[in-house]
C-alpha cells in the first residue's frame, strides 16, 4: 500500500439495524452473549483478521448509525437500547453516533415466503386451502393479501453514506470499512473506492448484495470483502459493567 501513511487511518461506518438483525439471525434471538457488542473492538478484530488485506491499519473513527426505538409498544426494548447506547459512549466504543428515526406503521402486502436467497416467493392457493371465484371455480393464481404491523428505521443508510463520504473527501481517513449489506449504499461506496481502499463487511447470513460487489482493483485498489462471523461478534463484547451501566439481563 505505498503512498499511504505508515499507519493507515481507518474509518468504520456501521449500519446499526443491519448489523443487529444480521447478528440476531446468526447468533440466535433468544441466545445471550452477542448484543452487548463493543463496536471498536469488533472493528479492530475485522481489520486485523484474515479477511482484511491492509497492514499497519489503525482504527481512527467509528461511526455508528442507528435510530432510537420508540417506547410505545416496546418499553423494555427502548430501555435496553438506551442502556447499550450509554455503555458505548462511556466505554469510548464509538466516536460518532448518528441517529435516524424509528417508524411504526401498518403495511399491506402479498403473503410470501423467502427462497434460499431471501427473495420473496408469493404464496398461492392450493389444497387444503383454496380460493374460488364468484362462479365457484378454483382460483389457483389468486394472491393472499396481509395487513401487518411494520417497524423500520429511517435514515441509517443516509447517515452511513454521508459520514463515509465526508470523512473520505475531507481526508480524515486513509481507508474505510463499511459494515452493512444495504444495496442502497452502492453509489457512496463506489465513490469512496475511487479515493481510498474500502473493506465491505456483510453482517448478515444473506448473500452479499450484488450492488456492493466489485474488484479489489477498482478505483485506487486495495479493497476487500468479508462476511461477519459469530466468533467475531461474541468475541467483541463490552465488559459486563461499564462505569455505572450494567449489561441488561439476557444480553
Amino acid at each position: 500500500m505505498s503512498g499511504y501513511r505508515v499507519l493507515m487511518r481507518v474509518g468504520v461506518y456501521i449500519d446499526g439495524f443491519n448489523l443487529y438483525y444480521g447478528a440476531r439471525r446468526m447468533c440466535g434471538r433468544g441466545v445471550a452473549g452477542w448484543r452487548w457488542l463493543d463496536l471498536r473492538a469488533l472493528s479492530q478484530t475485522i481489520v486485523s483478521g484474515p479477511g482484511a488485506s491492509w497492514t499497519r491499519a489503525r482504527i481512527e473513527r467509528v461511526t455508528y448509525c442507528t435510530a432510537r426505538i420508540k417506547g410505545a409498544g416496546n418499553e423494555s426494548g427502548q430501555q435496553d437500547q438506551d442502556t447499550y447506547l450509554r455503555a458505548l459512549k462511556a466505554h469510548g466504543a464509538v466516536d460518532v453516533m448518528a441517529m435516524g428515526t424509528y417508524v411504526s406503521r401498518v403495511a399491506t402486502a402479498p403473503l410470501a415466503t423467502a427462497d434460499k436467497r431471501q427473495r420473496p416467493v408469493l404464496t398461492r392457493p392450493s389444497w387444503p386451502v383454496m380460493v374460488r371465484d364468484a362462479r365457484g371455480a378454483d382460483a389457483p393464481d389468486a394472491t393472499f393479501m396481509a395487513s401487518v404491523a411494520r417497524r423500520e428505521e429511517k435514515g441509517s443508510d443516509v447517515n452511513v453514506a454521508s459520514h463515509l463520504l465526508l470523512d473520505v473527501l475531507e481526508r480524515r481517513v486513509d481507508a474505510a470499512i463499511v459494515i452493512s449489506n444495504d444495496s442502497d449504499l452502492e453509489f457512496p461506496i463506489k465513490q469512496a473506492r475511487a479515493r481510498v481502499p474500502v473493506g465491505t463487511v456483510n453482517p448478515t447470513v444473506s448473500y452479499l448484495a450484488g450492488a456492493l460487489a466489485g474488484s479489489n482493483t477498482d478505483g485506487v485498489g486495495g479493497h476487500w470483502w468479508h462476511r461477519l462471523t459469530v466468533a467475531e461478534i461474541t468475541g467483541s463484547q463490552l465488559p459486563p459493567t461499564v462505569g455505572k451501566v450494567t449489561r441488561p439481563p439476557g444480553w
